[in-house]
């Protein structure tokens, strides 16, 4: 059982049309779907890609659930020298605690989309030899 929270175009729709070609149940929602923290709390696979900083809380998760953020936020933070920190959709503090494992932001999907972004590069050559 999985959720998508988030309907772009660029990540929740075709996360969500992975997640259903590997035969998963798929959930899609968006930032003002009813019940957001019920439908959460229902999944085992949580992707988190709705662009607002620590929407998802520890309580909106499933006990050991795999938890992706792919949301990158912004927020003020004076104690930084740019004056701000990245931070993702999901309050990782919360979550870390309930989910059997989750992404971190930064450093978790970021470096992954680069890793296969190159990895595609590569193939592409490697079929026009």
């Amino acid at each position: 059982n999985a959720v998508v929270l988030g309907r772009s175009n660029i990540v929740g729709m075709p996360v969500a049309a992975l997640l259903l070609h590997a035969n998963a149940t798929v959930t899609t929602c968006h930032s003002r779907s009813k019940d957001l923290r019920a439908i959460c709390s229902e999944a085992d696979v949580l992707v988190a890609a709705v662009g607002r900083a620590g929407m998802v809380r520890g309580d909106w998760i499933k006990p050991g659930a795999v938890v992706i953020d792919v949301g990158v936020n912004r927020v003020d933070d004076a104690s930084r020298k740019s004056g701000y920190r990245l931070v993702g959709d999901v309050n990782f503090d919360e979550a870390v605690e309930v989910a059997g494992m989750i992404t971190p932001v930064p450093g978790g999907v970021g470096p992954m989309t680069i890793a296969m972004l190159l990895q595609n590069t590569l193939d592409a050559f490697e079929r026009t030899v």
